[in-house]
């Protein structure tokens, strides 16, 4: 007894001082929070030093490298867009959907050997029937001369599809890079490139993030890796187009030198509203990190640990519809990309859900050898539309697929 009202006190201190994630926290959250970890001291301990998002004790057997004991999601579909063959190219990597015109659009970056080599490119398929199949690979037409060009997402103003584009020039030290976009009205007929641009008018001096996230209001919340090097930063727009009027939010990475020691974001959105971007960690702990915005992404905490596992890839985050939070990824505490789950939590910060999307035993061997290839569900990113959660993965980074999860098995 004595412990528990320690260390209830010692939460109700670490709120009132705004210790939660560096946020102006709440009494109310503080008490949900407790009610989270009751009977477990340590977690609460934990919490208060800044273990703000974790997963339930048990939900991840590390020690069962196959599967971590889940199970699949009732009805789930896992779905190849692309597979490299001896006549193709041999790479691919940065797999993300999304839906236009009720068609869905799928983009990856592809190579005939290499990852980032020189003839990098961008490639998009197209499905009429909700991604149960896929037109031929397309590249998509961009001439940036003096660089390599690779895939950065997809947005929708509804009557336009905009595929946003990461130019590496190369010319640049430390490596670094700008974001450029093309756009179309029917999906097929591609404008030229332009740049996409801050608030001032300015190119943006960044790669950017693969998943803007759209929010009711309108804004755009997202990430990218600016120049010098690769320093990421979450960056908003109020601006309906999605390629002007950008802005960094204030915010503070940890500098590694050439790049941030957190790279890669994504972000969901919790019941009350926080944002909470969840980044790789380049110093290989093997947990995500995580940063906390209560202002739609202007302002942001410090980055805080988390006691949620990660194989230091690619991040992959959002809401379900019925605003339930996930993280796609693979879970483990190691660097083998391999399996595949997605976590789920009702308030954001204890994932007490989990669900398998590719087990270990379904990845096969990598079949045509290259600069960075190797096994594993490689840079997810999800997409959430129509009743369903699409996941695009490259499998060994010689396959482009996509699991098609329904939001009612993931309850």
């Amino acid at each position: 007894m004595k412990g528990k009202i320690a260390a209830t006190l010692f939460l109700a201190l670490a709120v009132s001082n705004s210790v939660y994630a560096g946020e102006t926290a709440k009494l109310g959250e503080g008490i949900a929070i407790l009610n989270f970890f009751e009977g477990q001291t340590e977690d609460i301990y934990k919490f208060a030093k800044g273990y703000v998002l974790k997963t339930q004790d048990g939900l991840l057997e590390q020690e069962n490298k196959d599967t971590l004991s889940l199970a699949y999601p009732t009805g789930m579909e896992n779905v190849t867009v692309w597979q490299a063959t001896e006549e193709s190219e041999h790479y691919c990597n940065g797999v993300c959907i999304a839906e236009f015109q009720g068609k869905l659009y799928c983009q990856w970056q592809s190579s005939a050997v290499d990852e980032d080599a020189p003839d990098t490119h961008i490639c998009y398929a197209v499905s009429e029937d909700k991604g149960k199949s896929w037109s031929e690979a397309k590249k998509l037409p961009v001439n940036i001369e003096g660089g390599y060009t690779s895939s950065a997402g997809w947005y929708s103003t509804g009557d336009r599809l905009v595929a946003y584009i990461n130019f590496w020039p190369d010319n640049i030290s430390p490596r670094g890079g700008f974001t450029y976009y093309v756009d179309s009205a029917d999906g097929e007929s591609w404008s030229e490139p332009k740049p996409v641009t801050m608030a001032d008018g300015t190119v943006l001096d960044a790669v950017f993030e693969q998943d803007p996230h759209v929010f009711p209001n309108g804004r755009i919340v997202n990430a990218a890796h600016f120049q010098k090097g690769l320093m990421v930063c979450p960056i908003y727009t109020d601006n309906k187009d999605g390629v002007t009027g950008w802005k960094k939010g204030n915010f503070t990475p940890t500098d590694s030198g050439d790049t941030s020691r957190e790279m890669e974001p994504s972000l969901f959105q919790r019941k009350d509203g926080t944002l909470v971007m969840i980044f790789r960690d380049q110093d290989s702990s093997y947990t995500k990190k995580a940063a906390f915005s209560n202002d739609m992404g202007e302002n942001w905490s410090e980055v805080t640990d988390t006691a949620v596992p990660d194989a230091r890839t690619k991040q992959s985050a959002g809401n379900l519809s019925n605003g339930k939070a996930f993280m796609v990824g693979s879970p483990v505490d190691n660097k083998l990309r391999s399996p595949l789950a997605i976590l789920l939590s009702d308030e954001g910060m204890l994932f007490d859900k989990a669900y398998l999307i590719r087990s270990d035993a379904s990845d096969p061997e990598v079949v045509y050898e290259g600069k960075a290839k190797r096994k594993g569900f490689h840079y997810a990113k999800s997409f959430v539309y129509d009743g369903k959660v699409y996941v695009g993965y490259a499998t060994n980074k010689e396959a482009v697929e996509i699991a098609i999860i329904p939001e009612e098995s993931l309850e």
